[in-house]
């Protein structure tokens, strides 16, 4: 008997990689690497972060995630990691949307930065704005008026996604930067040509 890749999904699903490991990692990996960027719990003599005591730290803090999980003593509206597990698609999918559109962008020989101008900061806040969104419904702090809830259909919100990262690429394009009308050859305010 053979398995196809759905079974082996299906089976790594009843071990609780979803539930137990994948969260226990990403959590993990994201103190772990806080810690050893910011270097709060101090540095040795030759200036590099304590990773002994990172690793313990960032240990804990994933498991103190994920054990409650496991072991049911999360109120079902304030579980950690069903809102992680509920929120990171929705997430990923503005990632992927806004990978698409920098090599959508790339292809006319463009780099964004979010560094420069004003429209780098404005989309950087409303990325951050959009992933506390995502969360914050995920968590179920809030719900959307009856009258907004095809918002909450996956395929109306890959749709809107879409729509605004297409209308994004071609205002980055089209606009015109210069007072007197002249247009730059693909010069954006925001985006520094490839070097």
């Amino acid at each position: 008997m053979y398995l196809n890749f759905e079974q082996v999904m299906l089976i790594l699903e009843e071990w609780g990689v979803a539930d137990i490991l994948l969260p226990f990692l990403l959590i993990f990996t994201i103190v772990f690497a806080v810690l050893q960027k910011t270097k709060i719990l101090g540095k040795d003599s030759e200036d590099n972060p304590h990773k002994n005591m990172n690793v313990v730290v960032a240990l804990i803090m994933g498991l103190a995630v994920v054990i409650p999980h496991a072991t049911g003593r999360y109120s079902s509206q304030y579980d950690v990691v069903d809102i992680m597990n509920n929120a990171l698609p929705g997430v990923s999918l503005v990632l992927v949307g806004i990978l698409m559109a920098m090599m959508l962008l790339g292809i006319f020989g463009s780099r964004f930065d979010l560094t420069e101008g004003p429209v780098g900061l404005g989309i950087a806040v409303l990325m951050v704005l959009i992933v506390i969104g995502i969360f914050a419904s995920a968590a179920g702090w809030f719900t959307l008026p009856g009258w907004l809830y095809f918002l909450n259909n996956p395929e109306t919100q890959t749709t809107f996604v879409v729509i605004a990262i297409f209308a994004l690429i071609v205002w980055f394009i089209t606009k015109d930067d210069t007072p007197g009308g002249d247009k730059k050859e693909y010069t954006i305010k925001g985006l520094k040509p490839i070097d």
